[in-house]
């Protein structure tokens, strides 16, 4: 088997003594998937955190469309909010946000969700260019590294589902 950055290689399905460095990455993983679920959640239901109950998706309204047409005198603002009150972008977006959110919270597909949660949050961070308070380091830049952290540490095996023998029988999975 392949050897995960800092730890030995085990055989699946193989105990392994937990570090405390292990529980801070689970701590991590699961609070960034619920900051991913809950804004599927609140755009979806308008539950009045960010999004108004008369927004709210179930209700008619664009889960990204007020970001995206404030944009609009951003340096790429022409790009982005081109793509408010397109049906695709709304459904790729919440697909977005649920899938990564749960697979973050569960513990499994941890490097896809790695994956796609950095595209998303990449494109966020050049929709909002240039930052007000930064030249170019904001939360968005911040939790990519900690979602490319998480897939490299195999985060999903501690307090998440990846220790599941399906789960390390598929790489896609992991």
């Amino acid at each position: 088997m392949n050897a995960t950055i800092g730890r030995p290689a085990v055989q699946a399905g193989a105990t392994q003594a937990r570090r405390p460095v292990d529980y801070v990455w689970a701590a991590a993983r699961i609070a960034i998937g619920w900051i991913f679920l809950w804004a599927f959640l609140d755009k979806t239901f308008g539950w009045g955190f960010a999004t108004p109950a008369d927004r709210a998706w179930i209700n008619g309204g664009s889960p990204t469309t007020g970001f995206l047409k404030g944009t609009g005198e951003n340096a790429l603002g022409g790009f982005f909010s081109g793509l408010a009150d397109q049906a695709w972008v709304d459904w790729l977006f919440m697909a977005g946000l649920l899938g990564i959110g749960l697979a973050l919270v569960l513990g499994i597909g941890i490097r896809v969700a790695a994956g796609a949660g950095t595209l998303m949050l990449v494109l966020m961070w050049a929709a909002e260019l240039p930052l007000a308070n930064n030249p170019f380091m904001d939360d968005h830049i911040v939790y990519a590294i900690v979602l490319i952290g998480l897939a490299l540490t195999g985060a999903g095996t501690t307090l998440g589902l990846g220790n599941l023998p399906v789960v390390q029988r598929n790489a896609w999975l992991k």
